[in-house]
């Protein structure tokens, strides 16, 4: 894979909760995937591919990170519910 160095810059207190090179590479990313994700850019599948892990996975972080999985509007919700009322 190919990859580009961006530098950051980490304040002095944010260490103390163990953050290394290796961590803030990890979070950082995690954060721009979920971003893509949250702003409808790449689907769960895609997110899951960029983050090196399974779509099950990735859905797992949705909900540790409070995320919706599915974010119907109020429309698209009331269009499922009338589908399932007519069985």
């Amino acid at each position: 894979m190919i990859t580009t160095i961006f530098e950051i810059h980490i304040s002095q207190p944010l260490l103390q909760f163990g953050f290394n090179q290796n961590k803030i590479q990890q979070q950082v990313e995690e954060w721009l995937v979920l971003s893509l994700f949250t702003d409808g850019q790449v689907s769960s599948g895609k997110a899951a591919q960029l983050l090196g892990m399974t779509r099950l996975d990735f859905i797992e972080l949705l909900w540790r990170r409070g995320i919706a999985f599915i974010d119907y509007t109020a429309e698209e919700l009331a269009q499922k519910f009338a589908g399932v009322y007519k069985l």
